[in-house]
């Protein structure tokens, strides 16, 4: 057996890990990064690659930002944890404090989990007791959008899309009502399914991504049809969840999607960009009427729910730091300018051949390629753009036959030309999918 040292990391990950979304058997060994700097990440062999999706849309500033380092290290040296039930800290606090102070004004509590799922099965347990604890516990079915996806836990399986991903649990996941999404074109159909479903007394509750539904491929919708659903919903008494785990934290241009709404969710969910990356954290917020509806002498009224690593001082630590330097001017300024480099290039090529859509809001820029035939996450295109941003020493991860750019927010212009460059190459690569075209019979010879 050859020792560790002499052994690649790829090889010794290999004999005893397990990895997400990934085929063990025909998958290639994974690529060793042991170094981060800004929107790069550097491999044991020393080749850098240019992070084009902040790392599954986590990172916000930049690998080993020094800033959020020094503030965690501080937490280190000061508090590591404390249990959560009965007992609470500064910085959990404080982070509650200055996020209820940004986020609408309806949402009056915090509720601390430790990831995207987590924080979307509070969400929707809220909601299921809150009409139980009203006497309405035959109010429990939830509306959410076709092809959505929020998290790989069972609840949040349930409300999401049933696809390839979730196949084997269908038995398990309770039923929901699926009603399609309101690209533009298509609102006034949607908002009558919607009216339809909410003639149904059970609905007790509306979840959606805002504005952009990522794993879909970045499919996007307008604010104005999103506040006629909201506010049809609330007509009805049912409430509203608000999945803002990957929209969450300036990624749509304002600090919140729900900022550009004029009704508002019931609930909302944060993860993801919550720490910039740092450390596994999420969070769900409510207005103050559903936690009301948790008060009582009766112990049983209580919401059971909890987890070891609730409100993590380290966490909170990390996510203050990281809400600093979002909320500084610099960062509204590096966003703005990533905003204005993804419309000029969707201006340049969204006409193209071998391009089917370019959509665009805030620092998420997809362009769905027109391979002229069907396709999937599973297609071979999809694994021939995957290689060849890897060849090109940038990592995408395209949802079949679309690739989407979410960088770090502090990706340069040159960064930003980069990433671009490789989408280009990928348009050539599509061109190069499509049938050739069929000539008349009287042009062969």
């Amino acid at each position: 057996m050859p020792t560790l040292s002499s052994t690649s990391l790829a090889n010794r990950d290999h004999a005893v890990l397990w990895h997400p979304y990934t085929q063990m058997q025909t998958a290639p060994l994974p690529i060793p990064i042991v170094r981060g700097e800004g929107s790069w990440l550097i491999a044991e062999d020393g080749t850098r690659y240019l992070d084009g999706i902040s790392s599954w849309w986590v990172n916000l500033h930049g690998h080993a930002h020094p800033h959020i380092a020094e503030r965690v290290s501080e937490q280190l040296q000061t508090l590591e944890h404390v249990l959560f039930a009965g007992f609470t800290h500064p910085t959990a606090v404080e982070l509650a404090e200055q996020l209820l102070a940004l986020l609408p004004e309806n949402q009056a509590r915090v509720f601390y989990s430790d990831n995207g799922s987590t924080a979307v099965e509070v969400a929707l347990k809220m909601v299921l007791q809150y009409f139980h604890n009203l006497g309405q516990p035959e109010r429990r079915t939830f509306l959410c959008f076709r092809d959505s996806y929020h998290g790989d836990t069972f609840g949040a399986m349930a409300v999401s899309s049933r696809g390839a991903f979730t196949q084997p649990f269908w038995p398990l996941l309770f039923e929901v009502e699926f009603i399609d999404v309101p690209v533009p074109g298509r609102e006034a159909e949607v908002l009558a399914q919607l009216h339809t479903a909410l003639t149904r007394p059970n609905v007790a509750g509306f979840i959606f991504e805002p504005l952009v539904l990522g794993t879909a491929g970045m499919v996007m919708y307008s604010p104005a049809v999103l506040t006629e659903m909201i506010r049809s919903c609330h007509q009805h008494g049912v409430l509203c969840i608000s999945d803002e785990v990957m929209t969450g934290f300036g990624r749509t241009g304002p600090l919140f999607a729900s900022s550009l709404l004029t009704e508002q969710p019931d609930i909302m969910c944060f993860s993801k960009g919550l720490t910039g990356g740092t450390l596994a954290m999420g969070l769900t917020t409510c207005a103050a009427p559903i936690y009301e509806a948790f008060l009582s002498d009766d112990k049983m009224r209580a919401l059971f729910h909890g987890h070891s690593y609730t409100a993590n001082p380290v966490a909170c630590a990390a996510a203050l730091a990281s809400l600093e330097l979002t909320r500084a001017e610099r960062c509204t300024q590096q966003r703005q300018a990533i905003e204005d480099a993804h419309a000029a290039f969707r201006r340049e090529i969204e006409m193209l051949p071998g391009i089917r859509q370019v959509r665009h809001r805030g620092t998420i820029l997809a362009v769905e390629y027109d391979p002229g035939e069907g396709t999937s996450y599973f297609s071979r295109l999809r694994d021939a753009f995957y290689q060849l941003a890897i060849d090109s020493h940038v990592v995408l991860r395209p949802l079949g036959n679309v690739v989407y750019l979410l960088p770090p927010y502090c990706t340069t212009a040159e960064e930003l030309t980069l990433l671009y460059g490789v989408l280009r190459q990928m348009r050539e690569l599509v061109l190069d999918f499509l049938p050739a075209p069929t000539l008349p019979e009287y042009l062969h010879d």
